[in-house]
């Protein structure tokens, strides 16, 4: 069976989905890599697989380009007699849902992380697309050989209230795993020195990144040794990029350390005391999961995909999305109580563990493709 796997960029299938593609190549499978070009792309043929660079402008509206990018994709499907497309992210699995249908290719899986910028922006131009990008779903997420795999049941019951795909063709597969034996807790730090907290994210606005820097303005004024770090980077492929000019101003004021985009996380996990993610909303995120793997104490807000990581109290502090003062507050219990970040992070490995290991991830998503495949 070949598998084509279709992300809007090289960098996710590298750090999101190269251990499902390994895991896929192992059990026989013949896979394709597909993405708009990038660095990422010689890193996983260098790990020996076919990756093919797509003709694919994310932030393009031109009917007649995106139109020319779906029947690239059918040629490319009919040429490598591919046999199921996996599409990640909305625009992907949209266009890889309706080049398949081209094609001739019933068995399709779609994983959307999250409701992406159309549906989590209030601005003009996402409210238009909004209507547009529904219905573009209806026409090419359902089918009886297609399933839809979401990421948290907050968007489970989005889509099934918007009747976008039959219920019985939607799975709930929590997130793309972590590897949480690469994600382990090191030795601890102590109380020595300052607080070292970090946001790992893109530099996107609804990550919450101004709410970030606003509780370190807050917490600076109280004369507290935290530092702040933000490791990452924007993201200009989205409309809600933070500019760069925005992150080099928050540097010289003090308020933050820009690390910039960090290849070696569990490195980062070890050097820092907790991880902070004041997003807006999120499929589930993976940055999150593996600082609970690394035995980490986590703050972040009380939205869909971020609740489903941290229950309060419990394995982290949960804030209301857009608050900066309850962020800085949540932060600053950290700061003044070594023990409950001991217990936290503790917990939160456990849950990493329990429920979010990339081993029983790549189990159900192969399960899911042995259902579309029916059996061949």
């Amino acid at each position: 069976m070949k598998v084509l796997l279709f992300a809007n960029t090289d960098w996710y299938l590298y750090n999101f989905r190269r251990s499902l593609a390994l895991a896929l190549r192992d059990a026989g499978y013949d896979v394709l890599l597909v993405s708009p070009p990038g660095p990422y792309g010689e890193r996983l043929q260098d790990l020996g697989f076919r990756w093919v660079a797509a003709p694919m402008e994310r932030r393009s509206l031109n009917p007649l380009r995106e139109a020319a990018l779906v029947l690239w994709l059918k040629r490319l499907i009919q040429r490598e007699r591919v046999d199921l497309v996996h599409g990640f992210t909305i625009k992907c699995a949209v266009y890889g849902s309706l080049a398949s249908r081209l094609a001739g290719v019933a068995a399709r899986v779609n994983a959307v992380a999250g409701m992406g910028y159309v549906f989590t922006s209030n601005d003009a131009k996402a409210r238009v697309l909004r209507p547009v990008v529904r219905g573009l779903m209806r026409l090419a997420l359902d089918g009886p050989q297609a399933r839809l795999i979401l990421q948290n049941p907050d968007d489970v019951a989005l889509f099934n209230q918007a009747g976008l795909v039959d219920p019985s063709r939607i799975r709930l597969i929590m997130g793309s795993g972590v590897n949480c034996s690469r994600f382990a807790p090191g030795a601890s730090r102590g109380q020595a020195g300052p607080l070292r907290v970090v946001l790992p994210a893109r530099l996107l606005w609804d990550k919450g990144v101004a709410e970030y820097v606003e509780a370190a303005r807050m917490l600076r004024a109280e004369k507290r040794d935290i530092v702040f770090l933000l490791a990452g980077d924007p993201d200009p492929g989205n409309p809600a990029a933070v500019p760069e000019a925005d992150v080099r101003g928050w540097e010289r004021d003090g308020l933050v350390q820009w690390l910039g985009h960090v290849d070696d996380m569990p490195g980062l996990f070890a050097s820092v005391d907790a991880v902070i993610l004041p997003s807006y909303r999120e499929g589930l995120p993976k940055g999150l999961i593996e600082a609970g793997a690394s035995g980490l104490p986590l703050v972040t807000t009380d939205v869909p995909g971020c609740r489903e990581v941290v229950t309060n109290e419990i394995d982290g502090l949960l804030v209301p999305a857009r608050d900066a003062e309850a962020l800085a507050r949540a932060i600053a219990r950290l700061h003044d109580d070594p023990a409950l970040r001991a217990r936290l992070g503790a917990a939160a490995r456990e849950t990493a563990l329990r429920e979010f290991d990339e081993r029983i991830v790549i189990e159900r998503t192969i399960g899911v493709y042995e259902e579309v495949l029916g059996g061949r």
